[in-house]
């Protein structure tokens, strides 16, 4: 990019932070080399940069951080969410006031590191927790003069702002991160400014590394390895990244031969792991019985937790109170 003299931006984002106060973060060297054209955002920034075909304004929002906006005294005590609202409501009166100081004339782009409220996670990412997130609204993101919004964070190709202008667009990860996102097609957005309020994008699609998750039922403990194998044998393991499960039902014996199964997967780029799940039965509640109860009720209430024994209940339960009567007769 550099070279065909493209100016590159980069927007710090939250795995670029440092862990320690006051520590350099990641893409801090980009912004330090002795070379024109390079744009690290690391606080709320407007630029206007120059293209072969004319000046757009840039506006780039970083993840927001506790140390990106001011803490005052009052939010000394406050909880995790308490603060998380303060902040987004912040960046979103920051965002607003960045717009409100571009010119109206020029084309210009929204570039934020953010969580949208409308976002949708994929793999790893749905473990965040939203109450420790700054998050904000598209209506705070979508709004005039942005011409297009560019934002990071969320893996996964969407626009939230399907029907609207402008496009309010996550190109999500180039890469798949983790098996959650084995079956997203990862790219990157390219987009065309043709005048002011005149937008559109095209994302499009790049190779990645296969992400492949074989699994596999085992109903008994008989030829487990030779069925496994015969179901790897059906994959293409070339160049993946492979997991493999297997399920067991409760009480089965694991035989699988982990040395085989290895080998058969020597084409693959790494092996994450072999898995065995169990399939855990689920557990009868037992009925409450008591003393005082009779034969016939206590009988009935066995019944009803032997599924198989249900349509002929009423059977069971007289011919047993037959047989009681019987052994009773012969004491």
């Amino acid at each position: 990019l550099h070279k065909a003299n493209i100016p590159l931006v980069i927007v710090v984002g939250n795995h670029d932070n440092p862990l320690s106060f006051g520590k350099a973060h990641a893409l801090e060297l980009f912004g330090q080399l002795p070379l024109d054209g390079f744009y690290v955002i690391a606080q709320p920034t407007t630029l206007v940069l120059q293209t072969k075909s004319g000046p757009v304004q840039i506006v780039g929002i970083p993840w927001p951080t506790r140390s990106l906006v001011s803490i005052n005294n009052k939010h000394l005590h406050s909880n995790a969410q308490e603060l998380a609202e303060y902040i987004s409501t912040t960046v979103a009166a920051i965002i607003e006031k960045s717009a409100e100081q571009l010119d109206p004339a020029l084309p210009a782009v929204l570039a934020g590191h953010l969580t949208v409220s409308t976002g949708i996670f994929s793999g790893s990412e749905k473990k965040a927790i939203y109450g420790s997130d700054p998050i904000l609204l598209p209506s705070q993101l979508a709004i005039k003069p942005f011409d297009y919004v560019g934002l990071g964070h969320l893996h996964r190709y969407q626009n939230l702002n399907p029907l609207g202008y402008p496009a309010l667009i996550y190109s999500g990860s180039p890469e798949r991160i983790d098996f959650g996102e084995r079956k997203e097609e990862k790219g990157f957005c390219l987009v065309t400014i043709t005048e002011k309020n005149k937008t559109s994008h095209e994302f499009i699609t790049i190779p990645t590394r296969k992400f492949l998750q074989i699994e596999l039922k085992l109903e008994s403990q008989e030829n487990q390895t030779e069925l496994l194998l015969e179901a790897l044998a059906k994959q293409s393991m070339q160049h993946a990244i492979v997991k493999i499960i297997y399920y067991l039902p409760s009480g089965i014996r694991d035989r699988i031969d982990l040395t085989r199964v290895n080998h058969a997967c020597q084409e693959a780029w790494h092996v994450v792991g072999v898995q065995c799940v169990r399939q855990v039965q689920p557990k009868t509640q037992r009925p409450a019985l008591k003393v005082e109860m009779d034969l016939s009720t206590l009988l009935g209430m066995y019944f009803d937790t032997k599924p198989e024994a249900k349509t002929q209940k009423a059977e069971l339960i007289e011919r047993a109170l037959l047989l009681e009567k019987e052994h009773s007769e012969e004491s």
